[in-house]
């Protein structure tokens, strides 16, 4: 996740204060979670983008709210991002499906 252009890049220490974590377990988190991967500058350090910081505030409240281990959390992750390919694959089908039932309808010149 690259962060665009226009779209707010935060520091580790940022990152940390908005969640109220210490930063050794963001660095923790990244070893544990393959999905979060912030992006580096040529210096090495860590920028997040709004979706780290999304995907963070699900880990933190899963691990802390929910009580759930590292691999519970990993799971649950995984099946909410299969979860989300699947609606988005059956919504692209949809709409093929609309746009061929549109050609059907229309009158032919």
């Amino acid at each position: 996740m690259k962060p665009q252009p226009g779209q707010p890049a935060y520091k580790i220490g940022q990152v940390a204060e908005m969640l109220g974590l210490k930063t050794f377990v963001l660095r923790y988190w990244e070893t544990e979670f393959p999905m979060l991967r912030p992006v580096r500058t040529a210096k090495g350090q860590r920028l997040y983008t709004q979706d780290h910081v999304r995907l963070l505030k699900e880990i933190q409240h899963l691990m802390h709210q929910e009580g759930m281990t590292l691999e519970g959390a990993r799971r649950k992750l995984a099946e909410m991002k299969n979860r989300d390919e699947l609606k988005n694959m059956v919504a692209s089908e949809l709409q093929a499906i609309r746009g061929l039932l549109a050609d059907e309808e229309s009158p032919e010149k």
